[in-house]
């Protein structure tokens, strides 16, 4: 059986993948190794509340979003919420430019998708 793709929707395919894919991975990354991760918590929050239970959590989330984005469900809303959440990561650390750099390639790729649904 060959699967096919119109031209058309090809590209929002491809945005939903690749975005989902980075949230996916974070996720699963977070929860398997949290000492990596605990460092790119915003001091504020991980002073509040207890680091890697608040990394599970976010995890949790990050799964959620990606499998609403695999099942390509009012895309448009997801692809926006993605877009909040890569924006947020940006000015949670703004020290950390060398790192979240790339989430602002990400912003605009959840943001063209959000245009395109």
């Amino acid at each position: 059986m060959r699967l096919k793709v119109r031209k058309e929707q090809l590209t929002p395919l491809l945005l939903r993948l690749g975005i989902a894919i980075v949230f996916m991975y974070a996720a699963i990354s977070s929860v398997m190794h949290p000492d990596q991760w605990v460092g790119y918590l915003p001091p504020f929050i991980a002073k509040m509340h207890d680091a890697v239970n608040l990394l599970k959590a976010f995890a949790i989330f990050e799964i959620l979003l990606s499998v609403w984005l695999l099942i390509g469900k009012f895309v448009r809303y997801a692809a926006l919420l993605a877009a909040l959440m890569f924006f947020g990561i940006i000015l949670a650390q703004p020290s950390d430019l060398v790192i979240t750099f790339r989430d602002i390639g990400l912003v605009f790729m959840a943001l063209a998708l959000a245009a395109s649904a």
